[in-house]
């Protein structure tokens, strides 16, 4: 004997099974939408942020060849021991120039203890004499530019 089977006789229970389903795939279509939109969204600000973080690093490289370059020019200890300045109204750049000497100290070097002096260090040996600590911190300051603070900060020790 053969058994029949009234699911698909039924006509009633199609539509509502066809509605079921359509919604059902419209709910896992947008949800792959919002997605997609959402790591879309991520990514531009990921590639943003990390554009202007190696345009800090490179920033930080030129600071240190332009403050070697004022210090061949005006000489070591002069009046350029810090620096600010503003590059494209995005980037604050600061440098602090502290000398390595031995004694007796060139001109325009003062070394009375404080912390406010442009000596870091005497040393003994000629070998290590003329040399200047570099602190340079890059900052993005624009804050049309990033939604999240970019700051790098870059320490050398340079040989005059």
């Amino acid at each position: 004997m053969q058994r029949k089977n009234n699911f698909l006789a039924n006509r009633k229970a199609k539509p509502a099974f066809a509605m079921i389903m359509a919604i059902a795939l419209i709910v896992v279509i947008s949800t792959i939408m919002a997605l997609a939109m959402f790591l879309s969204a991520k990514s531009t600000k990921k590639t943003a942020d990390l554009y202007l973080y190696e345009q800090a690093v490179l920033e930080a490289h030129s600071a240190a060849e332009y403050s070697l370059l004022k210090i061949a020019q005006d000489g070591p200890c002069t009046h350029f021991n810090d620096l600010h300045f503003t590059q494209d109204n995005i980037y604050q750049i600061n440098i602090t120039n502290r000398f390595i000497y031995t004694t007796p100290l060139p001109a325009g070097c003062v070394d009375d203890g404080t912390v406010n002096d442009n000596v870091y260090a005497t040393v003994t040996t000629p070998e290590q004499n003329g040399s200047v600590l570099m602190d340079i911190s890059v900052s993005v300051v624009n804050p049309t530019v990033v939604s999240e603070p970019i700051r790098y900060f870059k320490r050398s020790i340079q040989k005059l």
